[in-house]
């Protein structure tokens, strides 16, 4: 039997965003309008809207969903900004944020979820303002920069010095910070020169690779 996609999606909006907190409408009409089980393998389909991160191959997992909408949100955007995205995964970040800012850069590591995510977000025709590039994203994506906000879907000791450099003042940056084991989830600001963050929530993310990274 075919899941009631739609249905899945609006449970998974009442009982892990709201009420968890999740209040900006955009975010929330993003997270209803993305098909996250067309984001994971088609055999752990039937796992796409459980509160959990999925497997989506090479080591690697899609964030669960209260995580992605939190981290969405944490970044306020107004829908005319340039965001990156470090940790494209298979794109359904990418496709949330895609749908809430003006363009995306999406940078990942791995060679075969690059084609992935590329495929998914053209597949869901997700891709229009979205970017797929391969790299390093702890180095961040320069020939772009600077970002009004940057998400980094992946847990550094701090937030890499080439992501702050590469932020735009005013500009916003959430990312996992602390141990390989325990983060927090941190939200940064920079305003006339000066970086302040807060915490927005403890969290569990696969590390950061990268020169900047996790070695």
């Amino acid at each position: 039997m075919i899941p009631d996609w739609a249905a899945e999606r609006r449970d998974m909006i009442e009982r892990q965003l709201r009420r968890r907190g999740i209040r900006d409408a955009r975010v929330l009409r993003a997270m209803g309008a993305i098909p996250r089980e067309e984001f994971v393998p088609l055999e752990l389909r039937v796992l796409a809207y459980k509160d959990d991160p999925v497997a989506i191959g090479f080591g690697q997992t899609i964030s669960q969903p209260y995580m992605t909408a939190l981290m969405a949100e944490c970044l306020e955007l107004a829908g005319t900004e340039t965001v990156l995205e470090v940790g494209a995964g298979s794109g359904y970040a990418a496709g949330v944020l895609g749908a809430l800012a003006a363009r995306v850069i999406a940078i990942e590591l791995i060679p075969g979820l690059v084609e992935v995510a590329r495929a998914n977000l053209r597949r869901t025709c997700r891709g229009a303002n979205v970017t797929v590039v391969q790299g390093d994203g702890s180095a961040g994506y320069a020939p772009v920069a600077p970002y009004d906000a940057i998400s980094v879907a992946a847990a550094a000791p701090d937030l890499p010095a080439s992501l702050l450099d590469q932020l735009r003042d005013p500009g916003c940056a959430v990312i996992p910070v602390g141990s390989r084991e325990d983060q927090d989830l941190r939200v940064y600001t920079k305003r006339g020169g000066c970086i302040d963050y807060r915490v927005a929530t403890q969290c569990r993310f696969v590390p950061l690779r990268g020169g900047e990274g996790w070695h």
